[in-house]
C-alpha cells in the first residue's frame, strides 16, 4: 500500500462514519449527508475505472435532484481521467497541494496562545467561525477582518448550528480542534478528523487581520501533536496554494500529491 491507497480508503470512510449515504453511480461514489452536518461530494469509487464526461454529468443530475452541492474531489495521481471529463463536463476545476507529515519530523515548541478545545468550550463557536472568515479573504497577506468581523459572524445563528456540529464530533472522538486565543478572542483555529491510523488536518484558518504571526503554524503543530498521541501514523492535508504549502512545510509535510476539486463556476 502507497500513502495515495491510504489516501483513498481515508476519502471512502469519512463520509460513510460521518453518517452520509453512499451512492453508487458507475465510476463515481455521491456522498450524501443524512441529517444535521456539512455536505459531502462526489468522488471516484475505491476500485473504479477511468471517469468520462457523461459519468459526470448523469452524478451532477443526481446531485441537482438531490438539491446538494455539485462538488467532485479527487487525487489527480490516482484518478487522472476525471480533470478532463469534468471540464468537459462544465466544471471549474482548481488543484491545490496534498501533503504528507513526515514520519521523520520532529515536534515543533508548543505555542504558549495554542490549546486543544473540548466539546463544551466556550470559545467553540468563535473557533468553528474563525475559518470561514479566513477563506473569505485567500492567501497569506494580512487582511481587514480582524475581532470587530469575529463579532459580527458570531451575531448570525447559523454560528450555533456549525458549533454543535463540530461540538458533537468532538465528543465522539471524530474531529479535535485547536485555536490560538489571545486576550479571550480566538485569532486562529483548525481541526483534524481521525480515521484508524490516518488523521486529515482541515479547516486551519487565520483572522485576517492576525496573519503572520505564526499561528497557522502553531494550530498545526498542535494538532499534528495531539494526532500522533492518539495513535496517528499517517497525518496529511491540503494546502490552500504553494506559498500556504511552504508553511505547512516547516511543520514537516512534504508534497505526496495533487488534490482537487470541480465545481460549478457560480458554486467555487
Amino acid at each position: 500500500m502507497t500513502i495515495l491507497d491510504d489516501l483513498e480508503n481515508y476519502y471512502d470512510t469519512v463520509p460513510r462514519v460521518g453518517g452520509a449515504r453512499a451512492e453508487d453511480l458507475g465510476p463515481l461514489t455521491l456522498f450524501v449527508q443524512e441529517g444535521s452536518g456539512w455536505p459531502y461530494y462526489a468522488r471516484p469509487a475505491l476500485g473504479g475505472g477511468p471517469v468520462t464526461a457523461d459519468d459526470v454529468r448523469r452524478t451532477r443530475e443526481r446531485q441537482r435532484e438531490l438539491k446538494v452541492p455539485e462538488a467532485f474531489e479527487w487525487v489527480a495521481e490516482t484518478t487522472p481521467s476525471l480533470e478532463d471529463a469534468a471540464r468537459a463536463a462544465g466544471l471549474h476545476v482548481h488543484a491545490h497541494p496534498l501533503m504528507a507529515l513526515d514520519p521523520a519530523a520532529g515536534p515543533l515548541p508548543p505555542h504558549p496562545e495554542v490549546r486543544l478545545l473540548d466539546a463544551t468550550d466556550p470559545l467553540l463557536r468563535a473557533a468553528v467561525t474563525v475559518p470561514a472568515l479566513a477563506f473569505a479573504a485567500p492567501g497569506t497577506a494580512p487582511g481587514e477582518a480582524g475581532p470587530a468581523e469575529l463579532a459580527a459572524a458570531l451575531a448570525d445563528p447559523a454560528a450555533d448550528g456549525r458549533a454543535a456540529t463540530v461540538s458533537t464530533k468532538i465528543a465522539s472522538g471524530r474531529s479535535a480542534l485547536a485555536a490560538a486565543v489571545r486576550d479571550g478572542v480566538v485569532l486562529c483555529s483548525g481541526m483534524y478528523n481521525p480515521v484508524g491510523k490516518v488523521a486529515e488536518v482541515v479547516a486551519v484558518g487565520t483572522l485576517p487581520a492576525a496573519r503572520r504571526q505564526g499561528m497557522a503554524l502553531a494550530v498545526t503543530a498542535a494538532l499534528v501533536a495531539d494526532a500522533r498521541a492518539r495513535g496517528a501514523e499517517l497525518v496529511f492535508l491540503s494546502a490552500g496554494d504553494e506559498d500556504v504549502a511552504r508553511i505547512y512545510g516547516r511543520a514537516g509535510f512534504r508534497r505526496v500529491g495533487t488534490a482537487m476539486i470541480a465545481e460549478p463556476p457560480g458554486q467555487a
